[in-house]
């Protein structure tokens, strides 16, 4: 079950905590709410609960990470229609064609606003993690 994890009104500030995306394992929340938008950290294709870290293709970890990202959305009031921008980090750039032809199957007709940044590696050895901001549902 998602659910919001208070911290005062600082702000006005909302950390998001939910079972239906990985937990975090640093000094971080998986989102922040402020102000009628959701700020989701980055994600990578780590499928919730799991003790192992499989990489698989670049269709199944663009699918597994956004998943993350949806339910951390979901848990903050808003979902993937609702994205404003995207940030994906990829680990080769020559990967990039099989991400964007995952991003569209996932996406649909949504665009947000979106930045691709290459990157040396990623943890675990993913090719792919997402961060994004997205408005709340009013």
């Amino acid at each position: 079950m998602a659910r919001w994890r208070g911290v005062g009104s600082f702000c006005g500030m909302k950390h998001i905590t939910t079972p239906d995306a990985p937990l975090p394992a640093g000094h971080y929340s998986q989102a922040v709410v402020h102000n009628g938008t959701v700020y989701v950290a980055g994600q990578l294709p780590i499928v919730p609960g799991a003790t192992t870290h499989v990489v698989g293709d670049m269709e199944q970890q663009v699918t597994q990470t956004f998943a993350n990202v949806r339910a951390i959305l979901r848990a903050a009031g808003s979902d993937l229609d609702q994205l404003l921008s995207v940030t994906i980090y990829v680990s080769d750039i020559e990967l990039w064609p099989a991400v964007n032809a995952a991003y569209i199957r996932v996406l649909g007709d949504h665009k947000p606003a979106r930045a691709v940044v290459p990157v040396k590696e990623l943890h675990y050895g993913y090719q792919i993690e997402v961060s994004a901001i997205a408005a709340v549902r009013a």
